[in-house]
């Protein structure tokens, strides 16, 4: 309870975590930063670690006034975390091939998450791998069920790249733009709450959506 606990306030106060992180560590928050995003896209185990807030986060402290960390280096920094996380992710879905889908749920990853990953990509097609950036938990298992499903690698690294540029940019400017606001700064942890709350709304709905059709009677 106690690291549930923790990781809930790590989430909720990313800002404050953030400059403590700066202060105990300086420049190599970058290389931090780098691991962190290339953790969550590039690995299947870690699909809790935080992606649309950190990144929310780092623009807000990348935007105060003198800050050592410089907007352009996390943009590009994390666009090559991010890139690579996914063309990691890829490639060990294509060596560990269909046979992943027969076992059974670990301590180290939950094969639901996997099976929701291939029906959104099943939905999509080649744009899961853009649209899956939006999404947490999909967004980590979407380049390893592409690699799964034999995706060419030419089309998956356009999509990559893409679904990379719009996220880290996206999310980096957000946070630099909007992050130190004064009303966005009194109540940070709703705002970042927010941003989880929206990420996750895709899927919720697609799961009412399923759940609904579920129970409509069949036509005889």
């Amino acid at each position: 309870m106690e690291l549930i606990s923790q990781s809930i306030d790590i989430f909720l106060h990313l800002d404050a975590h953030l400059d403590q992180a700066l202060a105990a560590y300086g420049l190599w928050l970058y290389g931090i930063l780098f691991i962190i995003i290339f953790c969550e896209t590039g690995l299947v185990v870690t699909p809790i670690l935080p992606g649309d807030s950190l990144l929310f986060a780092v623009g807000a402290l990348a935007a105060r006034e003198n800050s050592p960390l410089q907007i352009g280096w996390c943009m590009a920094l994390l666009f090559v975390a991010a890139v690579i996380g996914d063309a990691v992710n890829y490639s060990i879905g294509l060596k560990m091939g269909p046979k992943v889908f027969a076992k059974e749920q670990s301590l180290l990853w939950n094969k639901k998450h996997l099976l929701k990953a291939q029906a959104f990509y099943e939905k999509y097609g080649g744009k899961t791998i853009v649209l899956a950036r939006f999404v947490p938990i999909v967004r980590t298992f979407a380049p390893f069920v592409a690699g799964i499903g034999r995706m060419g690698y030419t089309r998956f690294a356009v999509f990559n790249i893409t679904g990379a540029l719009a996220w880290i940019v996206g999310f980096l400017l957000l946070g630099y733009w909007f992050g130190n606001l004064a009303f966005v700064k009194r109540n940070f942890q709703y705002v970042i709450l927010a941003i989880i709350i929206v990420s996750v709304l895709p899927a919720v709905f697609e799961y009412l959506k399923e759940r609904q059709s579920r129970r409509q009677p069949v036509a005889l």
